[in-house]
C-alpha cells in the first residue's frame, strides 16, 4: 500500500527539519515543494507531499506519522 503525507510549517528551518526526518524514516518527496504568503499571520508558509510504500491494509485510523 502506498502512503500520502502532506506536510506543512512556517518557512524555517524546523519545516526542513520535519522534512528531513520525514525522509531518514523512508518516506520519498512526491513533486516538489509549495510556498504561499499567509497574509493573517504575516509569514511565508511552505509545505510537502511525501509519499511511502508499506505493508498490510489502508485504514483511516492509521497515524501516518508514526509509519
Amino acid at each position: 500500500m502506498k502512503l500520502y503525507r502532506f506536510l506543512s510549517s512556517d518557512d524555517t528551518s524546523a519545516f526542513c527539519h520535519k522534512v528531513s526526518e520525514a525522509l531518514s524514516k523512508g518516506w520519498e518527496l512526491y513533486d516538489g515543494p509549495t510556498y504561499a504568503f499567509d497574509a493573517a499571520n504575516g509569514v511565508m508558509r511552505c509545505g510537502q507531499a511525501v509519499i511511502k510504500e508499506v505493508d498490510g491494509d489502508y485504514s483511516p485510523d492509521l497515524k501516518l506519522g508514526a509509519q
